[in-house]
């Protein structure tokens, strides 16, 4: 028997068009670059983030003011284009990924929307090349969406370059609906661990919102 008391609603493919059409108006690169990662890469285009969470990206990155970004986990950069479009003009996003190839895909796509010269890449195991980052301005905004064990490690390293007030957001926090489950799948495990302890941690204070997989964003007091 459905909840009477619960107001939550599927996202449908119609459903998801007007979030899209109801939110931050979008270059058409961003259309392009799905369909471009779904011709390409065909089923690891579940890897990006959900079309819904771009603008949701875009709208935070303005409400922060946000010049100094970082990103763990690129892919083909779609989030990469949501973010860089809500930075100020003379904002820098950083991204850190392992694999050149994917975040090529996006890198056009970039170029026309006209951002391209906001965006930095640093490839290679990201608890390696954050560990070594150093930053001009304290961090505003961090996304995180990359392998699920190593969110902790990132959370750790990006939480003391983050400026007061700043934001760190982590996708995949629902993971499906099985934090809810006792899985011993290791990304699920990790997740929920990543849940519980930036819930816990007294220098930050969290929401969790149902957005596309589940958005964590955790601010820095």
């Amino acid at each position: 028997m459905a909840d009477s008391t619960s107001k939550g609603v599927a996202v449908t493919p119609e459903l998801r068009s007007y979030l899209i059409d109801h939110s931050v108006p979008q270059h058409a690169a961003h259309a392009d670059l799905v369909a471009a990662t779904r011709e390409t890469l065909g089923d690891l285009a579940i890897m990006q983030i959900a079309e819904e969470q771009g603008p949701f990206l875009t709208w935070t990155t303005r409400l922060l003011g946000a010049r100094r970004a970082v990103e763990v986990g690129t892919f083909t950069g779609l989030s990469a284009l949501c973010i860089a479009e809500g930075l100020s003009e003379d904002g820098r996003l950083t991204c850190f990924d392992v694999n050149e190839q994917f975040v090529a895909v996006g890198r056009p796509f970039w170029e026309r929307a006209g951002v391209a010269d906001r965006i930095d890449v640093v490839i290679g195991p990201a608890a390696v090349t954050l560990a070594t980052f150093r930053t001009d301005e304290p961090i505003d905004l961090a996304f995180i969406d990359a392998d699920k064990p190593g969110y902790r490690t990132y959370y750790d390293l990006i939480l003391p370059v983050l400026r007061p007030g700043g934001v760190i957001v982590f996708d995949n926090a629902l993971y499906f609906g099985a934090v809810l489950t006792d899985s011993t799948d290791a990304d699920v495990r990790a997740i929920q661990d990543l849940n519980d302890h930036v819930a816990a941690d007294p220098r930050v204070e969290t929401v969790l919102v149902n957005v596309g997989d589940g958005l964590l964003l955790a601010r820095k007091l």
